[in-house]
């Protein structure tokens, strides 16, 4: 057809095969785009002009948008439910870390100790600083006598610090005590513990302990607020409202104020009473954590988003269907109206095949959850969701299933306990159970039994003068004939504190593995070297481990 007359071209001949084309016919009416044929509207994207709905097939369309609305609605609810699970259960895994950090920043270890001393008279000596939870006394059920060190844990991690800082080196029973922090058997607690002291940091705030019990709130105000402003003052109440527990915190305005205060009031005689004062190493709430600012999103909230949602995902659809048929243009396909004023209905459009395009029949915000959908709660992976109601059966299976459980891990101690060569930690020592007659009778063989020690220490070895540079490498060149040594430590251990010349020289030689140690034991014990008699025994591990060298 021309173009600009509207016309076809005259009729044609073909005389080959003898049949006369009549192109010569004119227009009349408008030309309908039929199959094959583009468009830039939605009729012509479909295939054609749509016949009109009937009735039920006008009320059948309306239900499939209610539908497709309730579930988009629905979907948008379960993500919701289900980010604020899973925040909850990151939330809780990451207190149960602090919680434990925090635990083992109030433990500190005591070594050095006077065999002599008692529990009463550590307790007596580190009281001042806090109050105690529980002191851990490593006895020898041979001797009946503790082995030289202890742990002491705090209520709360200041009371440690202040411990670790002021008391290392006292003399306490005639020898010098050794407090250092006590290692982690947790991988991440260093991690977690580094957390909660840069956020403590935030604040200006001090530790103040062994406050007398007559002296008040406002009267350590008093005292402390010469130093600048207080922003607040608060004792830790006590068993009753008119007494506290000998010590508290202060918050000042400034770091400076809080530096001052430490400086001038540690040591200070207050009311008969040496006050201990020290930078705080906790924030405020250092259980829960630093806040994120992020809270559950309202149900209106997300109501609106889900009906922003479908709409914007049905143009999506209806523009990806135009460019699927070679069209680089559709009109207003991707005109998204903001999503704070959502359309009540998508005019202009007709949702194709197998799309249910959302069509509300009243405002978003007067949609209520309630009568839309129920939210399913969909537990994430790995994560146990409590269920409220459970068939007796279940509950019977799952009490079973605990008992089962309770039962394995009592054999699995059983085992444990009678493994002679597999060492425990000192945390697993203490907190250990002992249920049951058979599991005390196991316990108390396991503690007759010999410790095992991967650490050699020689006495009379060599005297202060003969060492020198090249000792180091000549005991363990000698030691590696016995196994493979791993470090080799020379100790000067002074016999008295104002003769200097009253020296001893203990050399401890650490193997890695505990046949070494006894074998170079046997091979060096009572052996000549330069004139001395070597007196080799085996160390304790654990106060090796702890840079005791004092046994």
């Amino acid at each position: 057809m021309c173009l600009c007359c509207n016309r076809f071209p005259p009729r044609l001949h073909d005389r080959t095969n003898g049949i006369t084309y009549f192109n010569d016919v004119m227009q009349t009416g408008e030309v309908a785009p039929g199959p094959g044929a583009r468009s830039n509207t939605i009729a012509g994207i479909l295939g054609g002009i749509l016949p009109k709905l009937s009735m039920e097939q006008t009320e059948a369309v309306a239900k499939a948008k209610k539908y497709a609305m309730e579930q988009s609605i629905k979907m948008v609810l379960m993500k919701q439910t289900l980010a604020h699970q899973q925040q909850q259960m990151a939330s809780q895994r990451t207190q149960v870390q602090r919680q434990q950090a925090l635990a083992l920043m109030c433990r500190v270890y005591v070594g050095s100790i006077s065999f002599e001393l008692k529990e009463d008279t550590i307790r007596q000596s580190f009281l001042p600083f806090g109050p105690i939870k529980s002191i851990n006394m490593s006895w020898d059920p041979v001797t009946q006598k503790h082995k030289g060190f202890a742990f002491v844990e705090y209520e709360i991690p200041e009371a440690a610090q202040l411990a670790l800082e002021q008391m290392n080196g006292v003399m306490i029973g005639g020898r010098n005590i050794k407090v250092v922090g006590r290692p982690s058997n947790m991988p991440q607690a260093q991690t977690v513990i580094d957390e909660i002291q840069e956020e403590a940091k935030n604040y200006n705030r001090i530790y103040v302990a062994s406050i007398h019990p007559d002296l008040t709130e406002d009267d350590i105000k008093c005292v402390f607020e010469a130093f600048g402003p207080i922003i607040y003052c608060k004792l830790a109440q006590g068993s009753s409202a008119h007494k506290h527990k000998g010590y508290g915190f202060i918050e000042y305005e400034t770091t400076q104020a809080a530096n001052d205060a430490i400086s001038s009031m540690n040591l200070f005689d207050l009311g008969g009473q040496y006050l201990r004062v020290g930078r705080a190493i906790t924030p405020p709430n250092a259980l829960m954590g630093p806040s994120t600012g992020s809270s559950i999103m309202p149900t209106a909230a997300a109501v609106a988003a889900a009906a922003a949602t479908a709409k914007i995902q049905a143009m999506d659809a209806v523009a990806s269907n135009a460019v699927a048929l070679g069209l680089s243009k559709l009109p207003n396909a991707h005109a998204h109206p903001p999503v704070a004023a959502v359309p009540q209905t998508l005019p202009g459009y007709i949702a194709p095949p197998g799309l249910a395009i959302p069509q509300l029949t009243q405002p978003v915000a007067a949609l209520q959850p309630p009568t839309v959908v129920q939210p399913v709660v969909i537990p994430p992976p790995a994560i146990v969701t409590p269920m409220l109601a459970t068939a007796p059966a279940a509950q019977t299976e799952a009490k079973k299933r605990a008992q089962e459980a309770q039962a394995k891990q009592q054999e699995e101690l059983q085992k444990k306990l009678l493994e002679q060569n597999e060492p425990q930690t000192l945390q697993q020592q203490e907190n250990m159970s002992i249920k049951g007659q058979n599991a005390r009778h196991l316990v108390m063989q396991k503690l007759m039994r010999k410790v095992d020690s991967r650490v050699v220490i020689l006495r009379n070895m060599v005297g202060p003068e003969d060492v020198d540079e090249t000792l180091q490498e000549e005991i363990q060149e000698e030691c590696s004939k016995f196994g493979s040594v791993e470090r080799v430590i020379i100790y000067n251990e002074k016999q008295d504190e104002e003769d200097d010349d009253n020296v001893i020289v203990k050399i401890f030689v650490e193997f890695a593995e505990t046949l070494e140690a006894e074998r170079t034991r046997e091979a060096l014990n009572g052996r000549y070297f330069g004139g001395r008699m070597v007196r080799a025994a085996l160390y304790d591990q654990t106060l090796f481990e702890h840079s005791d060298f004092s046994g």
